[in-house]
């Protein structure tokens, strides 16, 4: 199911033994447009605490409910690593909490495929992880370039090859391998009244310091794509739809 960013922080994670706080965003892969780590607010349970749980280890909602069931328990949670959510997750960062739950790395040679669990149901000793750990101090603190925000991204603008075209209002996540698939874009300064949808396919470049992505389609492309309904959502049909009006194979036919 596609879901917006602003739904998804409605949901509740439930560990084994009972709920560990709600989703408050999400780190994604700019390169790929994977989502790599939610961040849950722990609430009135841990308060001031934020933790990151990796997207592929969480099960699927039951149900209607808003809640995505993880194979750990609140003492796993408690005792993870702390990181702060407020700067750029460092890649030494990401080897302490994969080291923690035992969660094999997506990055290197270990890399996991997204949307596949990696056993989480007991803390085992942190494994070593040479690429991580042997790297020069400043190489570890810096990061990965093309870990970002999902809150972040929110309010860039979105240039078309010939002009703007609107701000970025929302992101559309598939929870099926966690990719976001599109970019709600509100076009209220161009096309009042009108909201537009845009895959991650299009998406050339994402400028950090402009705030700004720039896709590869004209704005005439954009004028004519498919009406976007906030309440019937997106689903195939109108995927199909999308697709054919930009001439692009669908990600699912690939």
């Amino acid at each position: 199911m596609i879901q917006r960013l602003d739904v998804l922080k409605d949901f509740t994670i439930r560990a084994t033994d009972g709920a560990i706080g709600g989703v408050a965003d999400v780190y994604f892969d700019d390169s790929s447009w994977t989502v790599r780590y939610l961040v849950v607010d722990t609430g009135s349970w841990l308060p001031g605490r934020k933790v990151l749980l990796a997207a592929s280890v969480l099960g699927a909602p039951v149900g209607a409910s808003r809640e995505f069931p993880v194979a750990l328990t609140r003492r796993q949670v408690k005792e993870s690593p702390d990181i702060d959510t407020d700067k750029p997750v460092s890649r030494q960062h990401e080897a302490d909490l994969h080291g923690y739950y035992g969660w094999p790395p997506y990055w290197g040679a270990a890399a996991m495929a997204p949307g596949v669990a990696a056993p989480a149901a007991a803390v085992v000793p942190p494994f070593d992880i040479p690429a991580a750990r042997d790297a020069p101090a400043d190489r570890r603190e810096s990061g990965d370039p093309h870990l970002r925000s999902g809150r972040e991204v929110t309010g860039y603008h979105i240039q078309a090859r010939d002009g703007a075209i609107g701000h970025v209002e929302d992101l559309l996540i598939d929870e099926a391998g966690w990719r976001i698939r599109y970019l709600l874009v509100d076009t209220r300064n161009w096309l009042p009244g009108r909201k537009v949808v845009v895959a991650t396919d299009c998406a050339a470049t994402v400028d950090w310091a402009q705030r700004a992505v720039s896709v590869e389609l004209t704005r005439e492309q954009v004028k004519g794509s498919p009406e976007y309904d906030d309440v019937a959502g997106i689903d195939r049909s109108y995927e199909e739809a999308l697709y054919a009006h930009y001439a692009r194979r669908p990600y699912w036919s690939l």
